[in-house]
């Protein structure tokens, strides 16, 4: 069993939090709730990602910018999700935002549009991060396996690069392990045991998701 990221926190919700609300306005298309989430929290996001990756954040020029437009791409296209806690919701984003920064920023935007294209999730399908509230249980199969799709694609989004990188050439790509392994440039059985761990660490993500750990 992978051990689990220590940078994964159980975070209580705190008093009189709005987040939630906002997070449902926004997921009925009440567009002034989003821009109320991005301004509320950019300024932690921002002080986050400086701190943490200063030096790749500044190749991207106007930083602010940078991080205002990644931060609503990655709330645009990642698949809905309520959040009963600030701190869970800011976290969450900045993980997304790190990944991207220290993977291939343009690469993975195209890819979670694509995804969302390709594999389009019913329109009232929302991931509940409260992990006491949901009752795991679903109306139907298709309904199961779209909420499985959902919780497979906000994890991808958060496990670490060069582990979406190889999931991405084999589920999405379909490439053969030998040419994984020609790119990556390492022999085809260490890229089979890489895609390996990979999926072993996307489903330990998953699982955390499912208990509320951000």
């Amino acid at each position: 069993m992978p051990e689990q990221d220590p940078q994964l926190e159980v975070v209580s919700p705190s008093h009189g939090d709005d987040t939630e609300q906002l997070l449902h306005r926004w997921h009925k298309g009440d567009k002034a709730a989003l821009h109320e989430l991005v301004q509320r929290d950019m300024p932690w996001i921002r002080s986050r990602v400086r701190q943490r990756l200063g030096e790749a954040l500044r190749q991207h020029g106007d930083t602010d910018d940078f991080l205002h437009e990644a931060v609503l791409d990655i709330l645009s296209y990642t698949p809905r999700f309520l959040a009963t806690d600030r701190d869970v919701f800011r976290r969450l984003v900045t993980r997304i935002v790190e990944n991207t920064l220290r993977g291939q920023s343009e690469f993975y935007s195209r890819l979670r549009r694509d995804r969302g294209r390709s594999v389009p999730l019913p329109d009232d399908s929302v991931l509940d991060l409260d992990a006491q509230r949901r009752t795991g249980t679903t109306p139907s199969q298709h309904a199961a396996r779209s909420e499985e799709e959902a919780w497979l694609r906000l994890a991808l989004d958060l496990i670490e690069p060069e582990d979406r990188d190889v999931i991405v050439m084999r589920e999405w790509n379909g490439e053969a392990f030998a040419d994984i392994g020609v790119r990556l440039g390492i022999p085809e059985n260490t890229a089979r045991m890489r895609f390996a761990r990979a999926l072993g660490r996307l489903a330990a993500q998953v699982e955390a998701l499912r208990r509320g750990i951000v």
